[in-house]
C-alpha cells in the first residue's frame, strides 16, 4: 500500500521547485487569471490572512489591494521566501488546522489553491471560520473539480475533453509538469464540489458568490486556449452563517 500523502512533507520537498515555478514571469497559469482575480477580490483596507501562502504572490497582491496581510504556511522555507520578497506585513509558520491567532481577528481569509493539498478540509475550514470576524469573508480558489477528473486528448485548442473515470468520490493525485526548463511536482486530493460545499456548511460558512474564470492568453500561451472552453479554476466567496451578507 502507498504511504499516506502528507501535505507539509510534500511541499517542503518541492519548495525550491515551487519558488522558481511561481516566480518565473507568466510561467504559471496564475498570470492568465490575475486581472480577473484582482477584480473579484476588490480593494480593501482590513486585516487579511492568507492560509497556505507559498512563496507569497497572493499576499503581495492583497497588499496591493490595500489589505494589512498576514502570510501563513506550514513550510518554513516558503514563509521565508515570502518574507524575503516583502509579501506581507506579518508572517507565521503553522498548520492550517491549528492557526496561531485569536478568534475573530480577520476581515478576509484567502485560501488560494491550497485546499486540494489539505487532508482535513472540514477541520481546516472550521479553524478558518474561528479566526474570521463575524462579518468577515473567505475567498477560496481550487482547481475546478471537473477539470481534475479528465484531460484533453491532445494539446490542440479544439481537442475533446475526456472524463477518465468518475466525477464522484475523493481521489489522490500526483503529477509532474515541465515547461521552459522548469519542473514542478504537484500532489494532493481531488474531490467533487459537493464535498467542499458540505465542508463549508459544516464549518458554519455560506457560499455567497461563485466564479468559473476564463483565462487571458497571449503569444506563447496557446495551451491556455483550451481553458476558455472548460474552467480550470473555481472561485468561491463565503461568509459566516448569520452575518448580514450571508
Amino acid at each position: 500500500m502507498d504511504e499516506p500523502f502528507k501535505e507539509r512533507e510534500h511541499w517542503a520537498r518541492v519548495a525550491a521547485e515551487w519558488i522558481a515555478w511561481a516566480r518565473s514571469p507568466r510561467h504559471d497559469a496564475f498570470w492568465a487569471y490575475r486581472e480577473a482575480l484582482l477584480a473579484y477580490l476588490g480593494k480593501g483596507c482590513g486585516k487579511a490572512l492568507e492560509v497556505g501562502c507559498g512563496e507569497g504572490r497572493i499576499s503581495r497582491e492583497l497588499k496591493g489591494l490595500g489589505y494589512r496581510v498576514t502570510a501563513l504556511d506550514a513550510v518554513a522555507e516558503l514563509v521565508e521566501a515570502a518574507r524575503q520578497a516583502e509579501s506581507a506585513h506579518a508572517y507565521a509558520v503553522a498548520d492550517a488546522r491549528d492557526l496561531p491567532f485569536e478568534d475573530g481577528g480577520f476581515d478576509l481569509v484567502v485560501a488560494y489553491n491550497v485546499l486540494m493539498g489539505v487532508e482535513d478540509v472540514p477541520g481546516t475550514l472550521k479553524e478558518i471560520r474561528r479566526v474570521m470576524r463575524p462579518d468577515g469573508q473567505l475567498f477560496i480558489s481550487i482547481v475546478h473539480p471537473f477539470r481534475d477528473r479528465g484531460n484533453f486528448v491532445t494539446s490542440q485548442p479544439d481537442a475533446p475533453f475526456v472524463l477518465k473515470d468518475t466525477y464522484f468520490g475523493r481521489q489522490r493525485f500526483e503529477g509532474v509538469e515541465e515547461r521552459d526548463g522548469l519542473r514542478m511536482h504537484f500532489a494532493g486530493w481531488s474531490q467533487p464540489l459537493e464535498a467542499y460545499a458540505a465542508a463549508l456548511e459544516k464549518a458554519g460558512l455560506a457560499i455567497t458568490s461563485l466564479r468559473e474564470p476564463i483565462p487571458d492568453h497571449g503569444e506563447g500561451e496557446e495551451h491556455l486556449k483550451q481553458w476558455t472552453r472548460i474552467p480550470m479554476f473555481l472561485w468561491l466567496k463565503a461568509r459566516p452563517l448569520g452575518s448580514a451578507e450571508a
